[in-house]
């Protein structure tokens, strides 16, 4: 009888575990199906040898991978448009992840004007410079100069 108990027992654990396991997984891929709507975009020397200076070019990029690539050059925009950080400095040709981190839909100058959806992100590349530093501001819907990008060659 003892064995039986003991066997009902670790049945019974497995059968948790399976269950949490696949409940989880289920979440996570909701979250990563939120996060990857079409805002979502990619511009990189890979994968746009072509680019424009100034360019928001479409390529899908999940937000949990454009955090990852770029964790330490993203600016992050609050529910009021202001911008974290707020003075930066990047190098010409560098893609940066614009974040849109409130529910409303943002418009967003930063020499290009263009829209991210509530919760999406753009990856902005950084035009090239001949000069040593240049200073380009960032507007968000009607509040101007909420960040300041400054770029070096």
């Amino acid at each position: 009888m003892e064995k039986k108990n003991k066997l009902l027992i670790v049945i019974t654990v497995v059968l948790v575990f399976v269950v949490a396991t696949y409940f989880a997984f289920q979440n996570k891929q909701g979250a990563l199906q939120t996060a990857t709507e079409d805002d979502s975009v990619e511009l990189t020397q890979d994968t746009a040898p072509a680019q424009v200076e100034g360019a928001v070019v479409t390529t899908p990029i999940s937000y949990a991978q454009a955090l990852i690539k770029y964790a330490d050059r993203r600016i992050q925009l609050d529910k009021i448009c202001q911008a974290h950080p707020n003075i930066v400095t990047y190098k010409d040709n560098t893609g940066i992840m614009i974040d849109n981190r409130s529910a409303e839909t943002r418009t967003v100058k930063i020499g290009t004007t263009f829209t991210i959806k509530p919760y999406g992100f753009k990856i902005f590349t950084l035009p090239d410079i001949y000069l040593k530093s240049k200073t380009i501001l960032v507007d968000c819907g009607q509040y101007q100069n909420v960040a300041t990008v400054l770029i070096q060659e």
